[in-house]
């Protein structure tokens, strides 16, 4: 079969570059990836197992066809016609495709996609099936504008139970609970940096995103610093700052980086180089525990046995965690409520306390995730 994928912002989020790859693991066949940034994609080997085509042309005097699009809509009120103009790649490839996925993850949870309703829009007008693939979506967020497009596609898969119960509460029938498919991601083995100590290193990461949602200035960092204090001070753990995106926008690095200026010198603090997102499920699966704001980080570490804390701001990361472990209670912690700097500390020591449960329970559900995910492949 022939896939076509989108929209994809590339893979310097490393969690789209996830998806991505685990798609094409479970799915097989032939993918085009229309992708808003082709040589993240091919800097990071997307280009090897899928094909990046840039989603857009830029709108250009020079081209005959902004001509045609600007009569259309100043003479027949056809408003969109630059901007079908604009994705005209998308639908190019869609000619030959059998069908469109499009990348659920968290497109719908920041405003209004209006360039996802116009690409499926148009599909739909092509009469190409379309597929909302592992998505998370905001209750609040689903107006009337936003239904109707979700009633476009030929069958929703949502990633977790509280989106699910959403749609279906919408008076959606063509959805699916189905593990996010980046749970099913190969991981690269590499060389662990010096440093670092196998099962027994604490993953940090941090995002921008997350201090941007928090309602006291700098409380995110200082139940950081006091959760590294304590590791310092009462183990003998060694601590790994793991970036999951780097986009110049929202890039784990900049945090990442006031807390290891923080700590400048301390040779039990690891920096872990940007890689893609194979390599850093690798060392993501040999640290003892994760403490996390990106989603897909956290399903690197679920998905290895790593016990893990979230630190979130969105439906997401509680629904996925309410669907692993029955709760989200210790593991998801909205940002949005951090009143105390030890709250992320006493988190943790009871994720320790509850160490060995936690990783039982992960090697019970995994299996059984995995499996859920592979047999998607008979009903698309």
């Amino acid at each position: 079969m022939k896939f076509l994928l989108y929209p994809h912002g590339g893979s310097g989020n490393h969690g789209c570059e996830a998806i991505v790859r685990s798609t094409k693991t479970i799915l097989g066949g032939e993918f085009s990836l229309m992708t808003s940034c082709q040589e993240e994609d091919i800097r990071y080997g997307l280009g090897k197992i899928v094909n990046c085509i840039p989603d857009r042309v830029q709108l250009s005097h020079r081209n005959p066809k902004f001509y045609l699009a600007f009569f259309q809509r100043q003479f027949f009120n056809k408003d969109n016609a630059l901007d079908l103009l604009h994705f005209s790649p998308v639908f190019e490839a869609a000619k030959t495709c059998d069908v469109a996925l499009s990348i659920g993850g968290d497109n719908y949870c920041y405003g209004k996609p209006n360039y996802i309703y116009l690409i499926n829009e148009q599909l739909s007008k092509m009469h190409v099936p379309i597929v909302l693939w592992g998505c998370s979506i905001e209750p609040d967020a689903i107006d009337n504008q936003m239904l109707l497009d979700l009633h476009r596609y030929s069958h929703i898969y949502a990633r977790e139970s509280l989106t699910y119960r959403a749609l279906i509460q919408r008076g959606l029938q063509n959805v699916s609970l189905v593990p996010d498919p980046a749970f099913l991601l190969e991981k690269s083995d590499v060389a662990l940096p010096k440093g670092f100590v196998k099962g027994n290193t604490l993953g940090i990461n941090v995002s921008p995103m997350i201090i941007k949602h928090e309602t006291i200035k700098g409380i995110v960092l200082n139940n950081y610093y006091r959760l590294i204090d304590y590791v310092l001070n009462n183990t003998d753990m060694q601590i790994a700052l793991i970036p999951h995106v780097v986009w110049g926008s929202s890039d784990d690095r900049k945090s990442l980086n006031e807390i290891y200026n923080h700590y400048k010198g301390n040779s039990r603090i690891v920096y872990i180089a940007d890689n893609n997102a194979v390599s850093l499920k690798s060392i993501i699966s040999n640290c003892r525990y994760m403490i996390t704001a990106r989603t897909h980080a956290s399903i690197a570490a679920y998905s290895t046995m790593v016990p893990t804390i979230v630190l979130g701001y969105s439906i997401k990361a509680r629904g996925i965690a309410i669907d692993l472990f029955g709760t989200d209670k210790h593991y998801v912690i909205s940002v949005k409520s951090i009143m105390s700097e030890t709250q992320l500390l006493d988190d943790f020591l009871w994720l320790t306390d509850n160490e060995s449960i936690i990783r039982n329970h992960l090697v019970s559900m995994i299996p059984v995730y995995l499996q859920a995910i592979r047999s998607i492949k008979s009903i698309i």
